[in-house]
């Protein structure tokens, strides 16, 4: 499997954009772009396991790469649901920041979403393959095309949700990147 590194710079979210009409198509930078807004990943590599399986080795790879990454947004909550890859996942992130990771469920993703836009602030949101992109969308976000479970874990989102600007989502890609048919 060939395996391929990115380099993220200021430029966060210039790899790939998704925005809704009327918005600019890349950021300088995530931080400039809303106070408000949630970032949304799925949970990092998972071993094979059935029940409630942790990250493999690459995973917690990730999910230090995820900290690395959002360290410096200014994040104020970090919310996962509660399988041991998604609470692993924001662990490193949740230490960094000394915030709390507080559980939400996944099978009721309208009122997470209602909840993230009442809550201000900066949010992380560690879900699942068939969750990320939901909740982006419910958020007002793009999801984009469906997560390929087996082997695509570096997307990240970013969407904005301050209520005096208009939702803008951005979609880039993290950490060893996911090459579409390779498995």
């Amino acid at each position: 499997m060939r395996h391929f590194s990115i380099l993220m710079t200021a430029a966060l979210f210039g790899l790939s954009a998704c925005t809704t009409p009327g918005t600019p198509a890349s950021p300088a930078a995530s931080s400039e772009l809303a106070t408000d807004g949630v970032y949304l990943v799925r949970h990092a590599e998972k071993t094979t396991a059935k029940d409630d399986p942790a990250l493999t080795e690459a995973g917690e790879a990730r999910a230090e790469s995820l900290a690395d990454l959002l360290e410096g947004k200014k994040l104020t909550h970090i919310h996962s649901s509660d399988t041991k890859r998604t609470r692993d996942t924001a662990a490193p992130l949740a230490k960094r920041l000394g915030l709390e990771v507080a559980l939400y469920n996944p099978r009721d993703l309208p009122a997470m979403a209602a909840k993230l836009k009442a809550i201000p602030g900066r949010h992380l949101v560690v879900g699942h393959s068939n969750t990320t992109p939901q909740l982006t969308e419910l958020l007002g976000g793009d999801g984009g095309t469906p997560i390929y479970e087996a082997t695509e874990y570096d997307r990240l989102y970013w969407v904005t949700t301050a209520e005096d600007e208009p939702v803008v989502s951005y979609l880039t890609r993290f950490g060893t990147l996911y090459v579409e048919g390779e498995k």
